[in-house]
């Protein structure tokens, strides 16, 4: 008997315009001890499935047919009551994102310790002891001091864990791990990889493993499932599915995902979809990109366009007014680095590196306490008016991580990248700023049609997208990218991508990008720069990095990435 059966299940959301289906008939089985991956684009049902198993599907959604099974018994169609007692004590649910996750009003030891407290029978003092020793598995240092902490003084990464420490706390039968890696750098990933690993092959503990992310499917399932649209289309053991696939569509969806092991020209684009615009031409006829080259136009001098000289930051997380007394941290610790005309140069490490501190100095968001930042040979520094920092701001654009709040949900899209156009008087009349905005949309891959439409109507992708045409708005000439797909799915993180490639290629654009993921530093970067603890270890050339790095931290920091060595390469054209 498996450990959790799911039965034919059908999942619908029904509405005045109709009901969608969104999981069809889907079969799945789980034994004790087993790591089941389960795979996908964005909307192929994947949460939606394991929402379904706990009792969590948000209204209007409805289970309209089919059944859920844990070791034998019926748990779908029992009381709220008698839904709560599986939650926590036999399902345990790790959620993709942390913050929301967790009550930013309550310690971590209290969230942890009331959950203990309403499933097992213990004490709160045996429960607050517990707490300290789940924080302490899940690799948090200093837990004695960080389980009286509250959320937000967490980094993303140590939410991830408390969120997985309080999946645990109860010792369920099952698992279920929605994204749980998506916000951690590799080397945490491989951290909190090994502790889900040893928790089921120890305790026997089955988990369903919803991802996109092919490394960690690669690296810790035993199995895995691929969906499409509501639709089971192929499952098996992890070694056939990325080996050998069967479908079409897990064989594209596999040659989207970026590589370790070998440089791309292009990134794959998941062909299977006949209704979805797969290709990104940039039309050279634009009246935008007609002046951006004129903007990127190489100059006469050689000096880079960006350099920076030992740059530091100190932020004070305790003032006193004994220097003695205070608490310092220093984010950025003297770092000196260059970047040419027309490069794009790569900045990679772990959580509390420094990589996005070193973006907003070099944007000139943050002023730093030592160093200079020299943008075409000007101290951006040292411009002290609005009016001097404005030219260097219009020539510096960032595109954040964070394709939903980085855009003003209250303005339509033609407003969002309309604004800096208008801020520094770039269209002479506002029919021109509209024929710029359509301009950039179709640049983007989303068309003139989407300027009157908000961002909520946008999937995450095209929020992406948005983003990006409001940091080409202004014409930069220098283009500041954090973690740009990090949220995105395999197929729209290949099509961003390769729009960014286009984008640099056709119009010269310098680059700074900034991100965990170290195969796409390795497709998209001429440079990288390796940071631990805001120190700048080594840079080097792109593929000498990869294949021959000098510095131990390094060398430790690739030793810990999916190699991939399985998987498919059908369809890859290798640079």
């Amino acid at each position: 008997m498996a450990l959790l059966d799911i039965q034919d299940i059908r999942i619908e959301f029904p509405s005045r315009r109709g009901t969608r289906i969104a999981v069809d008939g889907i079969t799945l089985e789980l034994n004790k001890g087993e790591i089941l991956g389960v795979v996908g684009e964005s909307g192929a049902g994947k949460s939606t499935i394991g929402n379904a198993v706990i009792g969590l599907l948000e209204a209007p959604g409805r289970l309209a047919g089919g059944q859920v099974l844990l070791d034998g018994q019926r748990i779908d169609s029992l009381s709220d009551a008698e839904k709560r007692k599986v939650r926590g004590r036999r399902v345990g649910m790790i959620f993709q994102d942390p913050l929301t996750s967790l009550d930013p009003l309550q310690t971590v030891e209290s969230q942890l310790a009331e959950t203990m407290q309403v499933h097992l029978n213990i004490t709160h003092e045996q429960a607050c002891k517990r707490a300290v020793d789940l924080l302490t598995q899940v690799g948090i240092h200093q837990p004695e001091l960080r389980v009286k902490q509250y959320p937000h003084q967490f980094s993303g990464g140590m939410r991830q864990r408390v969120v997985i420490a309080l999946a645990l706390c109860c010792e369920p039968e099952v698992i279920i791990a929605d994204e749980p890696t998506t916000a951690l750098d590799v080397s945490i990933q491989a951290q909190i990889l090994d502790l889900l690993r040893k928790l089921c092959k120890e305790k026997q503990v089955g988990m369903i493993i919803i991802t996109h992310d092919m490394g960690v499917i690669a690296d810790v399932t035993d199995r895995v499932a691929v969906l499409y649209r509501g639709k089971l289309v192929e499952q098996g053991p992890t070694a056939k599915i990325l080996g050998n696939p069967d479908h079409p569509y897990t064989r594209s969806l596999i040659s989207a995902v970026p590589r370790p092991d070998v440089k791309l020209k292009r990134f794959p684009l998941v062909t299977y979809i006949e209704d979805v615009k797969t290709t990104t031409q940039i039309d050279v006829a634009t009246h935008w990109l007609g002046q951006a080259r004129k903007d990127f136009a190489r100059k006469d001098n050689h000096d880079p366009l960006v350099q920076v000289r030992d740059l530091g930051l100190r932020f004070v997380l305790r003032n006193a007014f004994l220097e003695r007394n205070r608490r310092t941290l220093d984010a950025v610790k003297q770092v000196s680095l260059e970047i040419p005309e027309g490069e794009v140069f790569g900045l990679v490490g772990e959580s509390g590196s420094g990589k996005s501190t070193m973006a907003r100095l070099i944007s000139g968001l943050y002023k730093p306490t030592g160093g200079a930042v020299l943008f075409d040979g000007t101290d951006i520094n040292q411009l002290k008016s609005e009016r001097a920092l404005n030219p260097i701001r219009r020539q510096i654009q960032m595109v954040f991580q964070d394709p939903y709040s980085s855009v003003n949900p209250r303005m339509r899209v033609l407003d969002i990248i309309a604004e800096p156009i208008r801020f520094h008087k770039l269209a002479a009349n506002e029919a021109e700023v509209r024929r710029i905005v359509g301009d950039l949309l179709d640049v983007v891959g989303l068309g003139g049609q989407a300027s009157g439409r908000f961002p909520h109507e946008f999937s995450g992708g095209q929020r992406q997208r948005i983003a990006i045409a409001r940091a080409l708005a202004t014409r930069p000439r220098f283009l500041i990218c954090d973690e740009p797909t990090s949220a995105l799915d395999v197929s729209i993180q290949a099509q961003i991508l390769n729009l960014l490639k286009d984008l640099q290629e056709q119009l010269h654009l310098t680059m700074l990008f900034i991100s965990h993921d170290l195969p796409v530093i390795r497709q998209m970067c001429d440079r990288v720069g390796v940071m631990r603890h805001g120190e700048l270890l080594e840079v080097a050339e792109t593929e000498t990095l990869f294949t021959a790095p000098k510095h131990e931290y390094t060398q430790h920091l690739l030793s810990l990435m999916p190699r991939l060595q399985q998987m498919s390469q059908e369809g890859l054209e290798i640079a």
